[in-house]
């Protein structure tokens, strides 16, 4: 698989998007006109940097409003064209974006609009150039890219061809399916992205929200699997306007940008049954195995997990670190960390073969964590998530795996009073990782998105969206606060069969959850016309409830500990949701 991204994805000046794509392992780069004409080097200092960096300059663009004009405006735009090919020989490339024509079109002919192809082909075939003609989804004749395919046939000529991009033709609701059946010698050039599902016109829709594969909507793996059954065997290569990704670091934009190209190509290969670009077959999570709280100083989740019921499963045999479990729910407490706010640092995963998730992992870009091992004791390889959350993943159970290196005090410990498992975990994201994060749960954890919410907060909207396996054994709740509000704190759900005893229990022995206002109830006797003892009991308790056609929802909040707090769940009959009517009233409780 040869790789290429253009430079309009990044941010920064050109000769640092150059060293970022290079850095991220990209074979090539297209060029961006707007890009090169604010740059201080000339186009040859560009040329030999990009030598230098091993990079191949795969195309420049864009070329724009040529065809389907009068005689004296395709006179100019001949003469506009030259100087473009002048360039292009001092820049070393011999390819060029020619997008259709949305601002000067004024003949709706396809005779004309091909005959004209055919002349600038030809002006360009004088300096060894070729064309790669892309139907724009906002075209004012041309929006199709069939339609741009017999504009190709009709001139006729052998330096012009298609370009393919995938928001233009999966914007449109165009079937991609005709690829199939097109000359691979004139599918000259593939661009790709994703994006998600708006309500939105095409053009905004484009310049602002498209993203790297595996973040949005787009079926991108049967859009590339008819792209390989035509026999292209040019780049992939990345076409994404996005205003996040033009302001975060461009060296961490460029390789979460490669590390999805890897994740489309591994995808695409295993639909089509194709080994070329596979890697290892992605392992699907059984279960949370266990949490990590992190922090210099956390005896007061010490406190709280003891309210709640856990018990202390001791102290870890080389580390400063110490063991809660509640059933399957395992919560370990890590003083090692210099920073005295206690964060959710870390969770393991249950798979089948640990390694083999590594592997996957690495081949898809993912950085590997360092976790210091001594002797006898269980390696749990970990991978960074998009905001330095560690991620591991274990295949042993029982006394065979790292649970044995918390000691005698594990096995001596004083029952639980609670029996949980870990429901979900809620994870709060800066502005600028969410999509990131969305495709590193996609392509390194093998979770499946679920439709985006957006949660009423007292700081604005929170944008939400839950990542599950599929069958909901793992589930990772994903918010985002709006850039000028304070980060959102994260928390684990742990999963009871009674939330309501589990609450008394813990009240009794000191603990005060999320004060919940009596207003909160009121409305609640409004929606469901709950039991009088019922909603008696969970306004003395501060629980919150929700209910659909399928079930219903108890829970309870923790307060929060530095960045991190605890829910107690439980789900009653289908219920698969988060209770995410509730949120707004437990984000304004919390401030």
């Amino acid at each position: 698989m040869r790789t290429s991204i253009a430079t309009v994805c990044l941010s920064g000046s050109l000769t640092q998007k150059l060293h970022a794509i290079a850095a991220a392992g990209f074979d090539g780069v297209e060029i961006m006109e707007a890009d090169l004409v604010c740059a201080f080097e000339s186009p040859e200092e560009i040329r030999a940097l990009c030598a230098r960096l091993g990079l191949s300059i795969d195309m420049y663009q864009p070329l724009r409003d040529v065809e389907g004009v009068d005689d004296e405006t395709f006179a100019a735009n001949l003469r506009r064209a030259e100087a473009k090919f002048d360039l292009m020989a001092r820049l070393g490339t011999d390819l060029v974006l020619l997008c259709s024509n949305v601002a000067t079109a004024t003949v709706d002919d396809d005779d004309r609009a091909g005959a004209q192809l055919g002349m600038l082909a030809d002006a360009a075939a004088a300096h060894g150039i070729r064309i790669a003609y892309e139907a724009l989804a906002w075209g004012r004749f041309v929006d199709d890219y069939r339609h741009a395919w017999r504009l190709v046939q009709r001139a006729d000529r052998p330096n012009l061809g298609l370009c393919l991009d995938s928001f233009h033709i999966l914007s449109r609701g165009h079937d991609p399916a005709a690829i199939e059946g097109m000359d691979a010698r004139k599918l000259f050039f593939l661009q790709l992205a994703d994006a998600p599902a708006l309500d939105l016109d095409v053009l905004s829709w484009s310049r602002h929200h498209r993203l790297f594969p595996g973040e949005g909507d787009f079926d991108l793996v049967g859009f590339l699997t008819h792209v390989r059954r035509a026999g292209y065997a040019g780049p992939l290569s990345l076409e994404v306007f996005n205003d996040v990704f033009r302001q975060t670091d461009v060296a961490g934009t460029a390789r979460h940008a490669r590390r999805s190209l890897n994740w489309l190509a591994d995808r695409t290969a295993a639909a089509g049954g194709w080994e070329l670009d596979r890697v290892e077959a992605p392992q699907h999570p059984r279960g949370v195995d266990f949490v990590e709280i992190a922090g210099s100083d956390l005896a007061d989740v010490d406190r709280i997990l003891d309210q709640l019921g856990f018990a202390y499963g001791g102290g870890h045999r080389s580390k400063t670190v110490r063991l809660w479990q509640a059933g399957a729910a395992r919560v370990v407490l890590n003083e090692q960390a210099r920073e005295e706010r206690p964060r959710l640092a870390g969770f393991g995963f249950l798979v089948d073969d640990a390694e083999a998730a590594m592997r996957r992992a690495l081949a898809i870009g993912a950085p590997e964590a360092f976790r210091l091992t001594s002797a006898g004791e269980q390696r749990l390889r970990a991978v960074a998530a998009p905001d330095g959350t560690e991620v591991y993943w274990n295949d042993r159970v029982g006394g065979g795996s790292w649970l044995a290196e918390f000691g005698e005090r594990a096995d001596a410990a004083t029952p639980a009073l609670l029996d949980g498992i870990i429901d979900h975990l809620n994870v709060g994201y800066a502005w600028h990782q969410f999509d990131e994060a969305v495709l590193f749960n996609t392509s390194i954890l093998s979770l499946e998105p679920e439709p985006v919410t957006e949660l009423a907060g007292p700081h604005g909207l929170v944008r939400s969206q839950a990542m599950r396996s599929a069958d909901g054994a793992v589930r990772l709740a994903m918010n985002v606060a709006p850039p000028s509000a304070p980060a959102v704190d994260r928390h684990v759900a742990i999963r009871v069969d009674d939330a309501r005893a589990v609450a008394r229990r813990a009240r009794e022995r000191g603990l005060r959850f999320l004060p919940i206002p009596g207003n909160y109830y009121d409305d609640l006797a409004a929606r469901f016309a709950l039991d009088d003892d019922l909603l008696g009991e969970l306004r003395d308790l501060d629980l919150l409830y929700d209910r659909d056609a399928r079930g219903a929802f108890v829970h309870f909040y923790t307060p929060t500990v530095g960045g991190v707090f605890f829910e107690i769940v439980e789900r009653q009959g289908g219920y698969e949701g988060y209770g995410a009517t509730n949120a707004p009233v437990r984000l304004a409780a919390q401030r």
